[in-house]
């Protein structure tokens, strides 16, 4: 009888090859595919963001670019960023250009950048003030929902 692993990240199932090959390109951590593409900085906000209950997808491909991470209920994409992405105008220029894509697709994009990934406390109160966005996209959502809902017709 096999055995069922998963990407510690974002939960996936993964086969064995992909676990051993994991094992040996990132320091024992089990990734599926999709993670083994994420940076580290990444990888580590995906977990923290997993571990308070949302359900995170990595390298999403959303028609136009890969997303670092999306958070799809609450129409949230989240980019991890090193310091090239501000000393570069055409780094910067493209970042734009993603950002824009996104949001034409109702998706807010948050540039999150690599320090607020350095050391466990900054991450976790870095995940705490996402997930409290996240939360408050959430409650737009709903409330956008139950506008358009069409109402029931009162009893005479």
């Amino acid at each position: 009888m096999g055995y069922s692993y998963y990407c510690n990240v974002c939960g996936r199932t993964i086969k064995h090859n992909t676990l051993m090959n994991s094992r040996e390109k990132f320091d024992n951590q089990i990734l599926c595919k999709r993670c083994q593409r994420s940076t580290p900085e990444a990888r580590k906000l995906a977990k923290a963001l997993r571990e308070k209950g949302w359900h995170v997808q990595t390298e999403k491909n959303d028609g136009f670019k890969r997303i670092d991470i999306a958070i799809v209920e609450a129409k949230v994409n989240i980019e991890v960023d090193g310091a090239h992405h501000n000393l570069s105008k055409d780094q910067a220029l493209r970042d734009l250009k993603r950002t824009y894509y996104s949001f034409k697709k109702d998706y807010v994009t948050l540039r999150i950048p690599n320090s607020l990934t350095v050391n466990d406390k900054i991450i976790t109160e870095t995940a705490d003030y996402i997930s409290g966005f996240l939360n408050q996209s959430m409650e737009q959502i709903d409330a956008e929902i139950a506008k358009n809902k069409p109402k029931e017709e009162e009893d005479e």
